[in-house]
């Protein structure tokens, strides 16, 4: 399973370079993405600046991949979630607007409350709450993740 999510991160680290040409093929060009997040559909390529790369966290038992790429983003969660959108400034803050394949509404809207080098904390809307990711560098999983991960 961790070589599956990690040959997902490698795949997306090779991805385009954010090139708003190729938005066609990608998931991320749902209208439903957009339709509801304002100011993130006028978001200019690099606008997210910090939140570039990919992150990981866990969740009930599940590791959620977090990538962005540009003003686009993806999230992959062990078990079945996909979800494609984008990330930007609204505002002055930087924001993360998803639409998922399975219809979840977990990480449909999130600010980010803060980031670094090896962090980063969002607060979705609704009842998830706020998740701390570590950014996995080189396609490689960060270290301190829990053992016995759900598939």
């Amino acid at each position: 399973m961790a070589a599956g999510l990690t040959g997902a991160l490698a795949l997306t680290a090779c991805g385009g370079g954010g090139d708003g040409a190729k938005d066609g093929p990608t998931p991320s060009a749902s209208p439903t993405a957009t339709a509801g997040s304002g100011a993130a559909t006028g978001a200019a390529p690099g606008a997210s600046g910090k939140l570039q790369g990919s992150w990981i966290t866990t969740a009930g038992g599940k590791i959620v991949a977090l990538v962005v790429n540009g003003d686009q983003a993806g999230l992959f969660a062990t078990g079945g979630s996909v979800c494609s959108g984008t990330a930007g400034t609204e505002a002055g803050m930087q924001m993360i607007h998803l639409t998922c394949t399975d219809g979840s509404k977990d990480r449909v809207s999130g600010m980010v409350d803060s980031v670094g080098a090896k962090t980063m904390k969002v607060t979705w809307s609704g009842k998830l709450g706020q998740e701390t990711f570590t950014r996995a560098e080189g396609g490689r999983l960060p270290s301190g993740l829990p053992t016995g991960l759900k598939q």
